[in-house]
């Protein structure tokens, strides 16, 4: 049983595994591991790796945001510019230019940890060797903690983009003076 544990307040906007849209499922090349796991009566054992991965993405989720503030603390009057007249999508824009490299750095020992400590590398390793005793199937080994890694990154940069593009639409998602007057200006500027 993997075990569950209460998100801090940064992962509770970040949760992968109860959200759809960022869930972290096995990855491409090992989905026939899952289909024949599943198929021969093992599909508890590919819930745990998934939950597994999605803990671990968790997990690192809480790295973020020193990384954004020191991105943010960083920007220059012509990136405030750009970003508040630019693309729908220019914030985020920014943020995977100037982040993703350290994210990617301190997510992925966090995720390796975390994949270690609840046991993920044991269920995905269980999952492959039991996949890889089936006749006739290609043996899988892909690397789990770059994938996950990959995947919590990509989650976290589609929860900014749709934070990003509703401050942008929903003047009531403005929720601080500083952003209802800068949005307030980009606003008129646009039009």
């Amino acid at each position: 049983m993997v075990p569950q544990k209460a998100p801090t307040s940064f992962q509770q906007s970040m949760v992968f595994f109860a959200n759809a849209a960022v869930k972290i499922l096995f990855p491409p090349e090992a989905r026939k591991v899952e289909n024949t796991l599943r198929s021969i009566g093992l599909g508890k054992l590919c819930d745990n790796v998934v939950l597994s991965l999605n803990r671990a993405a968790e997990d690192a989720a809480v790295q973020a945001k020193p990384i954004f503030i020191n991105s943010i603390k960083q920007m220059t009057l012509t990136d405030v510019a750009n970003i508040l007249l630019g693309s729908q999508d220019a914030a985020t824009q920014y943020f995977k230019r100037t982040t993703t490299l350290q994210l990617t750095a301190s997510f992925k020992p966090v995720i390796q940890n975390s994949l270690n400590k609840v046991g993920a590398t044991k269920y995905y390793g269980d999952a492959a060797n039991e996949y890889n005793k089936v006749p006739f199937v290609t043996r899988v080994n892909p690397d789990i903690s770059a994938y996950v890694t990959q995947k919590a990154i990509d989650g976290l940069f589609y929860e900014i983009a749709l934070e990003e593009l509703n401050i942008r639409k929903n003047i009531s998602a403005r929720t601080s003076p500083l952003l209802q007057k800068v949005f307030a200006y980009a606003d008129r500027n646009k039009k």
